[in-house]
């Protein structure tokens, strides 16, 4: 995976001062919500039936834009910081410091024997047939990877660890100066008397974060457990400096406390997230899926893809049932994570995404990018490298009287001039024909994406809608739609600024997992019901009110001799019988199967939620929409005199037909020839092929 995405302002960024969309909370309170993107950071604000959307460049410090986009939000909404009532926040902070190898000096104190299993890791290559591939370096070197002499087994402890050793150990760790232990033994997950052990002598003579796999990560699979409990580690200083400094400047400006953006698409509470600091990654496009089920109906399809095309990177997921698709079993940089998150493919194709020419003369795009500063040639902030954006400006999607957020002019020559250059490089004609190459190139890495989380997983793309947002986002999705012969393309109103506005409606929600490991025919429901009780206090220890919480609970489960699991719901109550029938259909569905092998089941696992107030979003446009017209090259036979739009001013019931630019403060909508949209009464906007029929 690559950076966590981002969500630029450019594509068409409209001039018009006033921002502000009527929303109505559910508990009436003025709330708001900030996304820490790769490239921009994102606000969304909800204040007397209004939503105020606000966007500003992330910044190196990343609390210092935070604040700022705060500050500009609240100035367009005309009221004080103080009078928030309620602050969700997604960052990038751990992603990046995974990404960019700058998390803490970190050690491993692991079972005598197992010192290597980070380096070692499991057999498979990252690139079958590629003779020179290498895997990612651990992120502890060896010389940072200690042992202990102590021993558990699946049955319990069988050798107990040795005081005096550990204690050697911790005075080993003053000395080389570590930022933060990762503490995994072997066989915790099912005793975790030693690891206690251990952790309580290593915290009592050290002054830094003690991460323990029993508490990461109370599952089996010694590489993946061993690699999350590093990762934990290794974010951990990062993520609760980062944490403490925003809480400070928050209570500073008469913020109230953030509460933080899981990868599980919930928010939790500051201080545990400092304690669990894994459970960060992807914490951005989490917020966007969350925000794509909030603002979006299925009622008549298979489900939702989203779509989130920001300045950076392209995050895609699915939403089924009116929820985010959920795994645990993910990797960032090639490292292994194991832990609840929103199932996100991500690729390193964003509107900053760089085009470049290969050693073979082909056309690339990505995944390096321009970012934000300079950003794309036409930003006029000193870059000269030709990206998607500077295409889409040559293509005409981003017309020249188009405005960064009402603020930045484009410098629309200076992206005719990158494409110029990357035309002679490629061997191509001219500026446009070099635009049309990028925008296929990055449309088929995007199509390429969506079919990894649609046809390699069972299902059909055509019995999906497909929601898009990001900067970027709606301006490629109907090409997208048209490889995959998707009918329906989906743009909420606040696409923009979507993962934003998703931390306004997401719940309150923590997880907790413990393995296992029986077979269900011999499986004790008294034995796994203590289990479920001791996770489910887990969860409700974590909540803010566990009288409002719902608890569900699930099992992941496979046939025997498998080496993965499916993970299907458990009710009140241990049935053998109904998690046998949940796990046939799971497989069958998913595989297009069903065994006569024994079940196993394998991990159970617990999620408390507090549920949250959906902001709903009511749109008011007041008419006058039409901006003008202008060139648009929608393909290599010629330009199009297409229809500008403002997209605020569209009133409910407003259909369309394609060509035509919906422009926005924050983003951008192309409606291609033989494409028609329809304005709902919350202002999302629905299109679909002229000619054929709605799903």
């Amino acid at each position: 995976m690559t950076d966590s995405s981002s969500h630029e302002p450019n594509d068409g960024e409209s001039s018009r001062e006033d921002r502000a969309l009527p929303v109505s909370s559910a508990n009436g309170a003025t709330r708001i919500g900030v996304d820490v993107g790769g490239t921009f950071t994102d606000v969304a604000l909800s204040v007397d039936d209004r939503l105020v959307t606000a966007k500003v460049p992330t910044t190196d410090d990343q609390h210092v834009g935070v604040l700022e986009g705060v500050e500009k939000a609240c100035d367009e909404a005309g009221i004080d910081p103080a009078e928030i009532e309620e602050f969700a926040h997604a960052m990038t902070v751990s992603v990046n410091a995974l990404l960019e190898r700058g998390g803490a000096k970190t050690a491993l104190v692991t079972t005598a024997g197992f010192r290597d299993v980070l380096e070692i890791g499991r057999q498979d290559r990252p690139s079958l047939y590629d003779l020179e591939a290498e895997k990612p370096e651990p992120l502890v070197p060896r010389e940072r990877r200690f042992e202990v002499d102590e021993r558990t087994t699946v049955d319990g402890v069988e050798r107990a660890v040795n005081d005096a050793e550990v204690r050697v150990l911790a005075e080993t760790l003053r000395t080389q100066d570590v930022e933060a232990v990762a503490v995994c033994l072997l066989h915790a997950y099912a005793d975790p008397s030693n690891e206690q052990a251990v952790a309580e002598i290593l915290r009592e003579h050290l002054e830094v974060p003690v991460s323990t796999s029993h508490e990461v990560l109370a599952e089996f699979r010694e590489y993946e457990r061993t690699s999350t409990t590093a990762v934990d580690a290794y974010v951990r200083p990062a993520i609760d400096r980062y944490v403490g400094r925003l809480v400070e400047e928050a209570d500073a400006a008469g913020l109230p406390v953030p509460w933080i953006m899981q990868a599980n698409g919930g928010v939790a509470d500051p201080e545990t997230v400092r304690e669990h600091a894994v459970t960060t990654t992807l914490s951005g496009p989490a917020a966007g899926v969350v925000g794509a089920a909030a603002t979006v109906g299925e009622p008549d399809v298979e489900g939702l893809v989203t779509f989130d095309m920001g300045g950076t990177s392209s995050d895609v997921s699915l939403v089924r049932d009116g929820r985010a698709e959920r795994t645990t079993e993910a990797a960032i940089d090639g490292l292994p994570i194991r832990t609840p998150m929103v199932d996100v493919n991500t690729v390193g194709a964003g509107g900053g995404s760089i085009a470049w020419v290969d050693d073979g003369g082909a056309l690339r795009v990505g995944p390096r990018s321009a970012g934000a500063d300079p950003g794309p040639a036409c930003y006029g902030r000193g870059g000269t490298d030709p990206t998607v954006t500077d295409a889409n400006v040559v293509l005409g999607y981003i017309g020249p009287e188009t405005a960064l957020g009402g603020e930045m002019t484009l410098e629309v020559e200076a992206a005719h001039v990158a494409m110029e250059r990357l035309a002679d490089e490629a061997g191509l004609e001219s500026a446009l024909e070099a635009a049309h190459g990028v925008y296929r190139v990055a449309n088929a890495t995007m199509t390429r994406t969506i079919r990894s989380v649609t046809v390699e997983r069972g299902h059909d793309p055509r019995e999906f809608a497909l929601v898009a947002f990001g900067g970027a986002g709606p301006m490629h999705a109907t090409a997208l739609a048209d490889a995959l012969e998707i009918d329906r393309v989906v743009v909420p109103r606040p696409s923009g600024v979507l993962s934003a506005f998703g931390l306004l409606a997401a719940d309150e929600s923590y997880d907790a997992a413990r393995t296992v490991g029986v077979t269900l025919s011999d499986a004790e429901p008294t034995e796994l019901e203590d289990t479920y009780d001791d996770l489910v206090a887990d969860v409700l220890a974590d909540v803010s009110n566990p009288d409002r919480a719902t608890v569900e609970r699930a099992a992941d489960c496979r046939y025997a001799g498998q080496s993965f699991e499916l993970t299907v719901p458990v009710g009140n109550g241990f049935d053998p019988a109904a998690v046998e029938r949940r796990f046939h259909e799971a497989h069958d569905r998913a595989h297009g199967y069903t065994a006569d092998e024994p079940i196993e089941v394998v991990t159970l696992r617990t999620t408390a939620t507090v549920s949250g107030a959906d902001p709903d979003v009511d749109h008011d446009g007041d008419g006058g929409a039409l901006v003008g017209t202008r060139q648009v090259h929608f393909s290599e036979t010629g330009g199009w005199g297409t229809t500008v739009y403002d997209r605020d001013r569209l009133e409910a019931g407003t259909t369309l037909s394609g060509p035509a630019i919906l422009e926005q403060a924050e983003s951008t909508t192309v409606v291609p020839p033989q494409w028609r949209g329809e304005i709902d009464t919350d202002g999302t906007l629905v299109m679909s092929r002229s000619g054929g029929e709605r799903r």
